[in-house]
């Protein structure tokens, strides 16, 4: 123990550091082990398919489905009902090998009812040439605001196609946050700013794999190579909790749908906890490398739901992209650190 007023030492700093980090994966294993208290059902209890049935393998118990791509047609399916506000969740397993092109998406969407005036909430995963990892975005629209698409990008601390991962996202009438394996990796809080962009009409929840040749891997430079089909996207433990309701239907809550968003509002993933913004800035500051928040080439005027993080904010260029070379100091682990982290930094800014 160093002595009152004095620097500790760098053994002492290493020491704080690795405790640090020994909390925050015990946290992620945690969380990954147990993630959410749920009840999960089988895919026919809450979906049905929405394109290429063929390309759509159930499991013999109903439990589980898989999605694959191959020459002939993606696949994807769709809940047989919409939801007034809810929580969607499922383990998905990724295809491995060379995957450039491939989008595997899980997302909320009532498009095909409101045309011109359409939300969304959405997780696209984005395949890569073989080698290089899976990255993956989330996107929040509302009322048609495709125009100003709210992306951020991120990598993961894992790899998505050796074992399943959860992926939720939760969506009340004030907050929308989305969590990898119980971490929460974004959360978006609703003010009277953000007006119609705020996602509010019923969606149903929807996951496909298809052909993204044109724009998902490095602007469309690799494309899908079918030599290595089927590319097999894994799903399981699904979740469809909230309010299932007609969307064309302006009714009052009934009693039952005034419960289950109470319920929804008071479960343990609607807060994020201190623990939970902890692991939520470690995410944040180490695997997201795109942020529209930061771009402001794009939005010269700040989106209102904007909330500007310092320790983040150093990390990104005016075009919301990582700085080529500059690493916070507190990173700093001598010269192999740096030539990795700078290296890293400049493969993430050149797939956007």
């Amino acid at each position: 123990m160093h002595r009152l007023g004095s620097s500790p030492s760098s053994s002492e700093t290493s020491s704080a550091i690795i405790l640090s980090l020994s909390i925050l994966i015990s946290f992620l294993n945690v969380t990954s082990a147990a993630a959410f208290n749920v009840s999960t059902i089988s895919f026919n209890d809450g979906y049905t398919p929405l394109f290429a049935d063929f390309n759509i393998h159930r499991s013999s118990d109903g439990r589980s489905a898989n999605l694959l791509l191959n020459r002939y047609a993606g696949s994807g399916f769709i809940s047989s009902k919409y939801y007034d506000y809810g929580f969607f969740s499922a383990k998905i397993k990724l295809p491995a090998n060379y995957t450039a092109g491939v989008v595997v998406a899980f997302y909320t969407s009532n498009v095909d009812v409101f045309e011109k005036n359409h939300d969304e909430l959405d997780i696209e995963f984005l395949g890569n040439v073989k080698g290089k990892p899976w990255r993956f975005q989330t996107n929040v629209y509302g009322n048609g605001s495709t125009s100003r698409g709210r992306e951020e990008r991120y990598n993961l601390w894992f790899d998505p196609t050796k074992n399943f991962h959860q992926y939720s996202i939760l969506w009340t009438s004030d907050k929308i946050i989305f969590y990898v394996d119980g971490v929460p990796i974004r959360e978006v809080v609703r003010n009277e700013a953000m007006g119609g962009d705020y996602p509010s009409k019923p969606m149903s929840l929807y996951a496909t794999i298809w052909d993204a040749s044109s724009w998902a891997t490095s602007g469309g430079r690799y494309r899908v190579r079918y030599e290595y089909e089927p590319f097999v996207s894994e799903f399981t433990d699904f979740v469809l909790e909230g309010c299932a309701v007609n969307p064309l239907e302006q009714l009052p809550d009934s009693m039952d749908c005034l419960e289950k968003k109470a319920k929804l509002e008071t479960a343990e993933h609607a807060d994020i906890t201190p623990e939970g913004r902890h692991a939520m800035k470690w995410f944040r500051e180490r695997y997201m490398y795109y942020s529209y928040c930061y771009d402001t080439l794009r939005y010269p005027i700040q989106l209102p739901e904007c909330l500007i993080v310092p320790s983040e904010q150093l990390r990104f260029k005016e075009n919301g992209r990582l700085k080529f070379g500059v690493i916070p100091r507190r990173h700093r682990r001598g010269r192999a650190g740096r030539r990795k982290v700078t290296r890293e930094s400049s493969d993430r800014d050149t797939a956007m």
